[in-house]
């Protein structure tokens, strides 16, 4: 679609509400709905909530609505919104930079053992969620985490989502620069501020100096990613663009070089390209990358220069290599002296319980801070050299793991249909049947690998970038009496990958199988991986030279 007149552009004079979502957005801005959470709805209980609220502006504080216990994928995209969901939230807890205190994470655990039903996921955008969350107990639990300085706001919605960035930023040894300063300026002054609470869609930010790029800014709206330039100054490179879902498109750089102390205005000034420019005739056009991909990368250099900066950015230089697979799993030396040492969940999901654990043991053998990560896991910071091995033993034991088989460490899942009102099949429960199978089958794989498995095509957890990209469909299969039923199954995206030769899985048309044949097939694909690679080469690499019927 080509951007012309009447896609509801501000800066073009289109105001008008093109859809329901802008229309309610026009209404009362999302914002506003806490204070109604807190006088109106904790009172009524869940039947007294207006419906643009309920399945509007909550999200602006990190809530939807759950799915109904028992309802299968089939009826997804059957049923009335009011017919799919269950009486409960889920409530996303927004962490900038993954940053936490023992305190905080100590909080977030009692919430979840107190509220939750002791269940926690740690997502792939460095948020905790927790779920079978009662409208009734909102405010107090916005209480708690207001005493320790975290909050919901705009952890969902049309607006600035949470900022990823390094979970060893401002004390890894390989660092390019140190992003700290700038996230926390940009959050103060941006997040929750009106002028930036009603975008087209929503806009995801990653500000990070890591020499791994961890934070995947291939795939970010914006992302400022460390470099040096010609001086050796720190700074950052500009990415615009990137993002997966339906119509998966990779960040483009702007090729500008950005200061630290000039990230929180630059950062304004893309996301305000994109709130008055932006398509808001379509929620499925709305994204930053549709604009960016009619524009070019010039000409939105030159309208973030000329009218949203007043000034040109000096040319910088593009990032280092960046590798396929990043995390920071293990023990990891500092450049202060002292170690970090990253784990890994399983499949994102963890419980209140073993946070609470997590939170006294960074008390009492390390510095009293940990990071959530983008790959799920967790990382405890300021460990002393003589407690490293007692922390990744204290760890094991709470299920997290920071000697991890590669299967364990690749493998990430969203949320699925256990909660997920857009989901098709389950997914948690799915992802760790086939690591467990594979690490059975396959005890001694010896590369990394990504396994990344989604309950539908919105890729919140990125099927399309993964080595094996599992995305959830229903399938029609015959059953025994010869009638065909719903079946839970994937369609597979096969050698998708981030870094430098970044690139989006293979699929084929009739590349679908079974929930239940998952485990077999991704053994049958590794095992003619292990057969065929040559030397170094890895599975992506293997993929992209594959004959069809070797991945079939």
């Amino acid at each position: 679609m080509a951007a012309g007149k009447g896609q509801g552009q501000w800066a073009l004079g289109y105001r008008e509400p093109l859809n329901p979502n802008e229309r309610s957005k026009r209404d009362n801005d999302g914002l506003l709905v806490k204070q109604r959470i807190i006088d109106i709805y904790q009172h009524t209980g869940f039947d007294g909530i207006d419906p643009g609220d309920l399945r509007g502006r909550f999200r602006w504080y990190g809530l939807y609505t759950q799915r109904a216990q028992g309802i299968p994928g089939g009826r997804t995209a059957i049923l009335e919104p009011e017919e799919l969901e269950d009486k409960y939230f889920m409530l996303r807890i927004r962490i900038d930079g993954g940053r936490l205190s023992s305190e905080q994470l100590r909080v977030i655990g009692e919430i979840s053992t107190r509220y939750g039903r002791d269940l926690a996921d740690i997502t792939d955008r460095q948020n905790v969620q927790l779920h079978w969350i009662r409208i009734e107990d909102v405010p107090a639990i916005w209480e708690q985490l207001e005493a320790v300085g975290l909050n919901t706001t705009e952890a969902c919605g049309d607006t600035p989502r949470v900022m990823l960035s390094c979970p060893l930023e401002g004390v890894a040894a390989d660092a390019l620069a140190d992003a700290s300063a700038a996230l926390a300026e940009t959050i103060e002054r941006y997040v929750g501020d009106p002028a930036f609470s009603n975008l087209p869609r929503k806009f995801k930010t990653s500000i990070s100096g890591c020499a791994q790029h961890c934070v995947n800014h291939e795939i970010n709206d914006v992302a400022f990613v460390g470099v040096r330039d010609a001086d050796d100054e720190p700074g950052f490179d500009l990415w615009v663009g990137g993002g997966l879902s339906t119509n998966p498109m990779f960040a483009q750089r702007l090729g500008v070089f950005v200061r630290s102390e000039e990230v929180a205005e630059v950062w304004s000034g893309v996301c305000g390209i994109f709130r008055d420019y932006g398509y808001r005739r379509s929620r499925n056009h709305a994204r930053l990358k549709f604009l960016l991909a009619d524009w070019g990368v010039e000409k939105f250099r030159q309208v973030l220069q000329d009218e949203y900066l007043g000034r040109k950015l000096p040319d910088g230089p593009a990032p280092d290599s960046s590798p396929a697979h990043r995390d920071h799993i293990g023990v990891i030396a500092q450049r202060d002296g002292g170690f970090a040492v990253g784990a890994t969940t399983d499949s994102g999901r963890t419980s209140g319980t073993a946070l609470t654990k997590v939170a006294a043991l960074a008390d009492s053998l390390a510095g009293g801070r940990i990071r959530t990560t983008a790959q799920q896991g967790l990382v405890l910071l300021d460990v002393p050299a003589g407690s490293t091995e007692a922390v990744v033993r204290h760890l094991q034991e709470l299920g997290l793991s920071a000697r991890p088989t590669k299967f364990h460490r690749g493998t990430i899942a969203c949320t699925g249909i256990e909660f997920c009102k857009l989901a098709l099949v389950e997914t948690k429960g799915r992802a760790e049947t086939i690591r467990h199978e594979l690490e059975r089958r396959l005890p001694d794989f010896d590369t990394a690998i990504t396994i990344n498995v989604n309950g539908c095509p919105n890729s919140c957890a990125r099927f399309q970038v993964a080595d094996i990209g599992f995305k959830g469909i229903v399938q029609k299969v015959k059953a025994e009496d010869g009638s065909f039923v719903d079946a839970e199954a994937f369609q597979v995206h096969l050698g998708g990958q981030l870094g430098s030769e970044a690139a989006f899985g293979r699929k084929f048309r009739g590349l679908k199988v079974t929930a239940e044949q998952a485990p077999d097939y991704a053994e049958r694909i590794l095992t003619g991986y292990l057969d065929r690679r040559t030397a170094g080469e890895s599975f992506a690499g293997y993929v992209s030279r594959a004959e069809e019927d070797w991945l079939l």
